[in-house]
């Protein structure tokens, strides 16, 4: 199993090509929680090699400032290029986690977890604890899951590495191997999609990135978007994959807690935290009844609006002399 990382915000997962040197440089004045700098799909077989070229020069040079995750997909383990671009991209710097695609059984992350061992032991010990995977700063590893075989693997999968930190949903890769048509409603993908969330909260993995919208241009693009950002965070998603920049303040924004959840939230806690010291393990507000299940939830979501940057003192202040009712 994974090692808990709570403190992990993956809100939009955004694609960068790597056989670009103008989007790699572009990249720099984003702001966004994660950039996966692209070795598979957005690059063809004959510019494989100048892209990990160019990949490797960019991540040797100072960390772009508003990007918190800097991560690097490769190609599949299945592919036989993996070795070639993690034998290249591990001698960058700034790196801080993998995507790896098609995974499929607990095999492909084995593979991949031994060639981090052998390339950075200093990094990645053969025999991690928390404390040591911890200070040790080891790269995540993202698992792409995009296939029927993935899906009934999901439980060896998630236990395949101590370093794997969470779960992506490829659906147009998923729709290709059960020959489906993917809707506006995305109903076919709703199996899927609910294994890989329950999969990866049963395991402590921190993140759970949706599928991609393939809608952008104009409001009406980003209302979808908005929409499916929605729809998964409902599943129990914690992020989306972006093709383009103009999707990351709406994915970013639809995963992080919303201003009345937060105030309802800071609310809860605060009345809890009364409730218990005055003996009471449960008690109502506006009528509705708190008990242990509910003032979880509203820990996580204060815990996670701080991520956020959201003002959490500020509305404690506003709310310090609530009691429970």
């Amino acid at each position: 199993m994974a090692t808990k990382t709570s403190t992990i915000l993956r809100r939009a997962l955004l694609y960068v090509p790597s056989s670009s040197p103008k989007f790699l440089e572009k990249s720099r004045s984003l702001t966004v929680d994660t950039v996966s700098y692209d070795l598979e799909d957005s690059v063809t077989p004959s510019q494989k090699a100048s892209a990990r070229t160019n990949l490797l020069s960019f991540l040797s040079t100072p960390r772009p400032p508003n990007i918190t995750e800097l991560s690097v997909r490769i190609n599949a383990v299945s592919s036989g290029l993996a070795l070639s671009d993690l034998s290249t991209i591990l001698e960058a710097p700034n790196l801080d986690a993998l995507v790896i695609p098609k995974v499929n059984r607990a095999s492909d992350l084995h593979f991949i977890t031994d060639v981090l061992r052998h390339k950075l032991p200093e990094r990645h010990s053969s025999t991690p604890t928390t404390r040591t995977s911890e200070s040790s700063h080891p790269l995540k590893i993202i698992a792409l899951i995009e296939s029927a075989e993935a899906i009934t693997n999901l439980n060896e999968i998630c236990r395949a590495s101590p370093y794997l930190s969470g779960l992506i949903f490829a659906a147009e890769d998923f729709a290709l191997d059960l020959s489906l048509t993917r809707t506006p409603g995305l109903l076919e993908f709703l199996y899927a999609r609910s294994a890989i969330a329950t999969a990866a909260r049963a395991h402590d993995l921190p993140s759970t990135i949706d599928l991609v919208c393939t809608s952008f241009r104009g409001p009406e693009g980003l209302k979808t978007l908005e929409d499916e950002c929605l729809q998964g965070k409902g599943l129990g998603f914690n992020g989306k994959q972006c093709i383009h920049p103009s999707q990351v303040e709406v994915a970013q924004r639809a995963f992080a807690p919303g201003e009345k959840e937060v105030e309802w939230a800071v609310r809860v806690v605060v009345g809890d935290e009364k409730a218990d010291a005055g003996g009471r393990g449960a008690w109502t507000l506006e009528g509705k009844m708190i008990d242990v299940p509910v003032v979880g939830k509203a820990r996580a979501t204060v815990s996670r609006a701080e991520l956020c940057g959201i003002d959490v003192d500020a509305i404690r202040e506003k709310w310090k002399d609530q009691e429970p009712e």
